[in-house]
């Protein structure tokens, strides 16, 4: 199969499709083993793949009498997702039949043939069958936390989750100015606007290597959302800071971008923090490393008095989910709680880190209450020397993606 067939997208994409159904995690170096003519093509169909996942197993259900092995059935997958934009019908089915041809030795091509010419034959029943549940495109029990957090707006965070998020860059003001950048993508031919003091925003996705000034270090990719937690945790020049969760170092670049600091970046993963490392060498900047627990600081951290302290904390990352559309059908309900029970360990072990007067930023990138107002709260309520001095919950929308942030100081 050549690169740039159809075929070869709809074979990579349902080996990586078929890797998620299996509970692996989505990870973007699936995709960077892919040729590099196939990535766009493959990229694209897995992430809208992931994102309908309930409604493509919903439409496939009746036309299976037996479930086929797990990479058929994400072929499958693909292919109904690829039905629904390809203007020529049967050139999608003779290209899904090309890639079965390349899986379990060939003998599932007829049946490929036959689900996905059964599916064209009964596609407007079929569509017209489903529930409402399938047409949120999003788990049942996710739905219902979203529905009673967000009872006027649960919908549009539903319907902002099965949309491709926006592509946001980060300006590095230490080299250049929106204004200036701006100039730059336009005479790339990349139509963009600014958003915020720092950021900008594209109007169609591009890859890094497109992107002027990526290599030098003048911009980085990083949501407006996320952006936000800089301009929050604001500390003064000079500051001694604590990133505690760093990689990939987005939060970590963009602190040291505003003004000089001296900045502890922490992660647990030692590959990540050669993440941050590489991330940093890009930007001409500069941190203290380590690879640590912020649950269990060692003595690298503890004590050291730090003026503010950024707690991007683990979660279930809900706020993101049309940019992680894995993540949606890999939780389960029971993970919340887990990752509650994390969260708090984390604050109260960075709190006595911090310098009497200091600041804490919580944040997370999770719409659900159990991993953000429910937790500061109940923090403020165990820690008597803390007050809550901002808090904000960021929705999903078609500007940035969903973020919690409650910036915490400490009583001198």
């Amino acid at each position: 199969m050549p690169p740039n067939a159809l075929s070869f997208a709809f074979y990579h994409a349902a080996r990586i499709v078929a890797e998620v159904m299996a509970g692996q995690s989505l990870a973007e170096k699936s995709v960077e083993r892919i040729a590099t003519a196939a990535r766009p093509a493959t990229r694209e169909m897995v992430y809208g793949v992931l994102r309908a996942y309930g409604e493509g197993n919903a439409l496939l259900a009746p036309l299976l009498r037996n479930r086929p092995p797990l990479r058929i059935h994400a072929l499958l997958l693909c292919a109904v997702y690829r039905l629904a934009t390809w203007p020529d019908a049967h050139t999608v089915v003779h290209q899904a039949v090309e890639a079965a041809a390349g899986m379990e030795k060939g003998r599932h091509k007829a049946l490929v043939n036959a689900v996905l010419r059964n599916f064209l034959r009964r596609q407007e029943a079929l569509r017209a069958g489903l529930t409402a549940e399938n047409r949120w495109k999003h788990p049942s029990w996710w739905v219902k936390r979203l529905q009673a957090a967000y009872p006027d707006t649960w919908q549009d965070i539903v319907e902002t989750g099965n949309q491709p998020p926006p592509m946001s860059l980060r300006v590095n003001v230490r080299q250049t100015t929106v204004t200036d950048y701006l100039r730059e993508l336009q005479a790339a031919g990349m139509a963009a606007r600014a958003a915020g003091e720092c950021g900008v925003t594209l109007a169609q996705p591009v890859s890094v290597d497109r992107l002027p000034g990526f290599r030098e270090g003048r911009v980085s990719v990083q949501d407006i959302g996320a952006q936000r937690a800089a301009f929050l945790l604001c500390p003064e020049p000079g500051s001694r800071v604590l990133d505690a969760c760093a990689a990939p170092g987005g939060k970590t670049a963009h602190l040291l971008e505003r003004c000089d600091l001296d900045l502890t970046a922490q992660d647990i993963h030692p590959a990540r923090c050669r993440q941050i490392r590489h991330n940093l060498d890009r930007l001409h900047l500069s941190a203290r490393i380590l690879s640590g627990d912020a649950c269990r600081p060692d003595a690298s951290v503890t004590g050291k008095g730090f003026d503010a302290i950024l707690a991007d904390a683990p979660c279930s990352a809900s706020g993101v989910a049309r940019r992680l559309p894995d993540t949606k059908w890999l939780r389960r309900p029971e993970d919340i709680a887990r990752f509650a029970h994390q969260q708090a360990k984390m604050l109260k072990s960075l709190w006595q880190s911090l310098r009497p007067g200091g600041k804490l930023l919580y944040a997370t990138c999770s719409l659900f209450p159990e991993e953000n107002g429910e937790q500061i709260r109940c923090f403020l309520a165990q820690t008597p020397n803390a007050r809550l001095s901002g808090e904000e919950q960021w929705q999903p929308c078609a500007q940035h993606d969903g973020f919690y942030y409650a910036l915490i100081e400490s009583k001198n």
